[in-house]
């Protein structure tokens, strides 16, 4: 039995999420682990988005959110991996853990984009949260570039 046996790669068609989803499938094949491909609707984010909320109706971002979750099964399956597809729509700090549970998955696969400490004070994100609401491992896929491009804000010393 590997390592991971069963795997929740979760999906935007972001940038950073395509590459999570091609480091899942990497690992998705090599393990011959049962894979599932979860997409959530963050329907928070669309509703703090005022100019967007009401430009889009809900239902045009539902079906655009679906579509993401129907490429990415397509992408799963063009490099040989089967997924079971599933679709949420609220917080994915709350839907993650929760199908994380519910399947009983060794790793969960999510992309992440740096971002500093006012941004995310700004955008209300806490995306350390997710690490204290599973018991699996959690695979972050980053853009190695975004390392270079983020200084630190401040630097401290330790004098002895």
């Amino acid at each position: 039995m590997s390592a991971f046996s069963r795997i929740l790669l979760c999906y935007d068609a972001t940038r950073e999420g395509r590459r999570a989803l091609r480091h899942g499938a990497s690992l998705a094949e090599q393990m011959k682990a049962e894979t599932h491909l979860l997409a959530v609707l963050n329907s928070l984010a669309w509703s703090q988005g005022a100019e967007i909320a009401s430009a889009v109706p809900f239902d045009a971002l539902e079906q655009s959110a679906r579509e993401i979750l129907r490429d990415g099964i397509e992408k799963l399956a063009a490099r040989g991996v089967i997924a079971t597809p599933h679709f949420a729509i609220g917080d994915p700090l709350d839907h993650i853990p929760f199908f994380a549970r519910e399947l009983k998955v060794d790793l969960i696969v999510v992309g992440h984009r740096r971002s500093g400490p006012i941004r995310r004070w700004w955008s209300g994100k806490n995306d350390g949260l997710l690490l204290d609401r599973v018991s699996c491992a959690v695979l972050v896929a980053m853009d190695p570039e975004d390392a270079d491009t983020h200084k630190p804000v401040e630097t401290f010393s330790a004098h002895a």
